[in-house]
């Protein structure tokens, strides 16, 4: 069976950890491609892949400048994603909070044991 294209839509896209670090990079500002090539160490040609990649499915957005391309973040394009993590807000929450409630009885019952 033929994998799925990574530009098929976002969740595809920011599969890729490189693309992540570079998602990452554009949402402290807008990047020319050598700057993303310095500041993460990769090569030009693969940031220019991964950009076309985010491009596609509209994470980045780019604009020219003189000859500079520079490339923001579109945080918009994002909102699928958030969407479909909301939900599991709630069970994150009432994990660490029955975490916090085990962690407080393991110190309350060790505090209780130095005491005799």
């Amino acid at each position: 069976m033929a994998r799925a294209a990574t530009t098929s839509d976002v969740f595809n896209a920011i599969a890729e950890p490189q693309r992540r670090q570079i998602l990452d990079l554009l949402a402290k500002g807008e990047q020319p491609v050598n700057g993303i090539v310095e500041a993460l160490q990769m090569k030009q040609p693969q940031v220019s892949k991964h950009l076309g990649v985010l491009k596609e499915v509209g994470l980045v957005t780019v604009r020219s400048e003189g000859r500079q391309r520079l490339y923001r973040l579109n945080g918009d394009a994002l909102q699928p994603v958030y969407t479909w993590l909301t939900p599991y807000e709630q069970f994150w929450k009432e994990s660490h909070d029955r975490l916090d409630v085990l962690l407080q009885k393991a110190q309350s019952e060790k505090a209780n044991d130095k005491s005799e």
